[in-house]
């Protein structure tokens, strides 16, 4: 599996962070061809799930995922959640914490992902592709706003 790290201290409040992190639908607004869907009722906690679209017309793959671990930051401890990918073409976790640092934030993404589709593809060629599309989300998000 390829494991990708990505830091980014934010202006944000973590609360605000949080927020913009875990708007599973606005991912979609950073990954190009791709739609989201929250598949359970709000609010998200352990046991939502959502699915990741990626493709155009018939040719695609789903990326469903589960919240296995919901704590949102608190005045006294960081945020942290961890999604498991339930699908066959994408597998992994990926984790998101939000640490409060005065009046900012800094978030940490961590993520290991195989590509199950097509299992020889090295982690070399996969770290490099995950790390630079989950970069520009996590900043996309917490520059954009939702």
């Amino acid at each position: 599996m390829a494991r990708i790290l990505i830091r980014r201290r934010t202006p944000l409040s973590a609360e605000e962070a949080w927020r913009r992190l875990t708007t599973w639908e606005h991912h979609a607004r950073h990954v190009p061809f791709t739609t989201i869907a929250v598949d359970t009722p709000p609010p998200t906690r352990v046991g939502t799930r959502f699915t990741a679209r990626t493709g155009a017309g018939r040719v695609g793959f789903d990326d469903p995922m589960e919240v296995v671990r919901w704590e949102p930051p608190a005045w006294d401890r960081p945020g942290r959640c961890r999604m498991e990918k339930r699908g066959s073409t994408i597998a992994g976790w990926a984790e998101v914490e939000v640490i409060g640092q005065g009046a900012g934030a800094l978030v940490v993404w961590r993520e290991e992902v195989r590509v199950g589709a097509l299992p020889w593809l090295p982690d070399a060629l996969v770290a490099p592709a995950a790390r630079l599309l989950f970069g520009r989300v996590v900043s996309g998000l917490l520059r954009d706003g939702a």
